[in-house]
């Protein structure tokens, strides 16, 4: 059974929901599911945009049959060639032997290298400026590389100002009937799920985005729709959406407040970082997360690093290093080119307290434009009162950073 919502007069939305994967690309949970979203035109010719993942190409099929109505497909254009948005494009293949495919030259080249068949028809590579008449409908071809593979493009519909905007501004969960941003409360149940895609699926090629970001600028005043290739459909409170994108992709702030991330064999710096959050809370700061980076998705601990102006990290020392999962928590951060924030650092240890010293040269060597607080709490084995001083003295440093951070 055919599952469709039109986007505009010529415009449907032929996706699909999946709410059985649990890890997207096999690394990040995603408990509300997730959406898979292909667009097909109606005009003299039929164009369909993107594919969607194996898992769901059943339902996306029966939704290009159904919205096409017994006519045949004219145009496949790729945007990104991912295979959780190009799996199905043999099965189009199969069913549309005559529809021609339009992508760049390196998206052909990818598909070629994951062994798609689509030398038997006829290919037409564009380029950054290239347009396309399909009837009343003209769109223009836009380059944006690494946003976030190297072939991506985005095509804008110069006729109704539809962008077809592959994985920018797309988001984790399952759209569940609901397509537009607005039959949603993004605010409030999605801009967290939005935030975690970008960060850990685009955030580190933050200049690109800039840079694909100020080409969508010039022509703002045409876009009246955006379709990206996760996520709802964006059809109004465009500077809302933009001005996320410009802080992610710029590494700026958006709240002032401080993710407590904890690293904690047998509680004692975990008893740390509580007693240090309970500071901070007399003394006015209230926007605190807690996370125990043993119990918590790396995926989630970045994207809350990009939400807050400030980080406490709090490590055991561990065979003389950095306890593992905390280390891998700054192992992303370094993969993901998380920078502009202010840390503060908590170490425990036994015979050996090495681990702040530890995350200092680690950020130092590896993180670019971080300020790390010359106030550090200490502990050997657990929190006495002697510490009280030290931990009223990183409360105070913290209160007084977060106080002068200027975000708007």
């Amino acid at each position: 059974m055919y599952c469709v919502r039109k986007v505009t007069k010529d415009v449907f939305w032929v996706g699909a929901n999946d709410h059985r994967l649990h890890l997207f690309e096999n690394i990040h949970p995603i408990p509300l599911g997730v959406s898979y979203n292909a667009y097909l035109l109606l005009d003299e010719k039929t164009v369909l945009f993107d594919t969607v993942d194996w898992s769901v190409c059943r339902q996306f099929l029966e939704n290009v049959e159904h919205v096409l109505g017994g006519r045949d497909l004219d145009y496949m254009v790729i945007n990104h060639m991912e295979p959780d948005h190009c799996a199905s494009m043999e099965e189009i293949v199969l069913r549309y032997p005559n529809v021609k495919i339009i992508s760049t030259e390196k998206s052909f080249m990818l598909m070629r290298q994951f062994g798609f068949k689509i030398d038997n028809q006829e290919l037409i590579e564009v380029k950054e400026g290239d347009t396309t008449t399909f009837g009343k409908h003209t769109v223009a071809y836009v380059e944006a590389p690494m946003v976030h593979w190297p072939e991506a493009m985005v095509t804008l519909d110069l006729t109704d100002g539809i962008l077809f905007s592959a994985d920018a501004f797309g988001s984790f969960i399952a759209l569940d009937g609901k397509l537009f941003a607005d039959e949603v409360n993004f605010d409030r149940d999605w801009l967290d799920e939005a935030r975690r895609y970008y960060t850990n699926i685009v955030g580190k090629y933050g200049p690109h985005v800039q840079h694909l970001l100020g080409k969508a600028a010039k022509v703002l005043d045409k876009i009246k729709v955006i379709c990206p290739l996760h996520g709802p459909v964006w059809r109004d409170d465009f500077p809302y959406l933009l001005d996320k994108y410009q802080r992610w992709s710029t590494y700026t702030p958006e709240e002032k407040g401080v993710l407590i991330a904890y690293s904690s064999m047998y509680g004692n710096t975990e008893a740390a970082a509580q007693n240090l959050a309970s500071k901070l809370c007399e003394k006015g700061v209230t926007n605190i997360r807690v996370c125990d980076v043993s119990s918590t998705h790396v995926s989630e601990l970045i994207s809350q690093t990009f939400k807050l102006s400030h980080l406490v990290l709090a490590s055991v020392t561990y065979n003389l290093g950095i306890y593992p999962v905390m280390l891998d928590f700054l192992e992303h951060m370094k993969a993901l080119h998380v920078q502009k924030r202010t840390i503060a650092l908590i170490e425990n240890g036994s015979w050996a307290v090495k681990s702040g010293d530890l995350m200092q040269e680690f950020i130092d060597n590896n993180l670019a434009d971080m300020t790390i607080l010359n106030e550090r709490l200490s502990l050997a084995s657990a929190m006495h009162d002697d510490k009280a001083v030290e931990l009223e003295h990183l409360a105070d440093a913290l209160v007084e950073s977060i106080n002068n951070t200027d975000v708007k």
